[in-house]
């Protein structure tokens, strides 16, 4: 059931410092990328993430307590207001999968939006 995109590639980014991109074109709706999860669960684990931890830049909040690392390419994907992407959380198979909203070119960068709906909130490294 786990699968990726053909041709995903991590590469300099013009937004953050890299990002994710593929070598071929893929079609609105197409699945990027279904990617497994290792999840951090209780307040200590959690604290210690929200401290500024290295893997701060790259959870997922995922219920209650919990954190979520996407595995594969997961938390490698840049934000914009503006994506071409969005995930979707499988909290009973503890998954997450990336799939397109719109054509996306090949060489264009895939961005998602972090709030999942929330577009007010800001993200944390736009917050002064």
């Amino acid at each position: 059931m786990l699968q990726q995109h053909p041709g995903l590639y991590y590469a300099p980014s013009g937004k953050h410092r890299y990002g994710m991109f593929c070598i071929e074109d893929i079609i609105q709706e197409s699945i990027i990328e279904i990617c497994p999860i290792l999840i951090l669960a209780g307040a200590e684990q959690t604290s210690l993430i929200k401290k500024g931890h290295l893997l701060y830049d790259y959870y997922f909040e995922w219920s209650h307590d919990q954190m979520a690392i996407a595995l594969g390419y997961g938390s490698l994907y840049n934000h914009d207001g503006k994506p071409n992407a969005v995930f979707d959380p499988d909290y009973q198979y503890e998954y997450i999968v990336f799939r397109a909203i719109v054509d996306i070119p090949a060489g264009t960068e895939i961005l998602v939006d972090y709030h999942a709906g929330n577009p007010k909130e800001k993200v944390w490294f736009d917050v002064k």
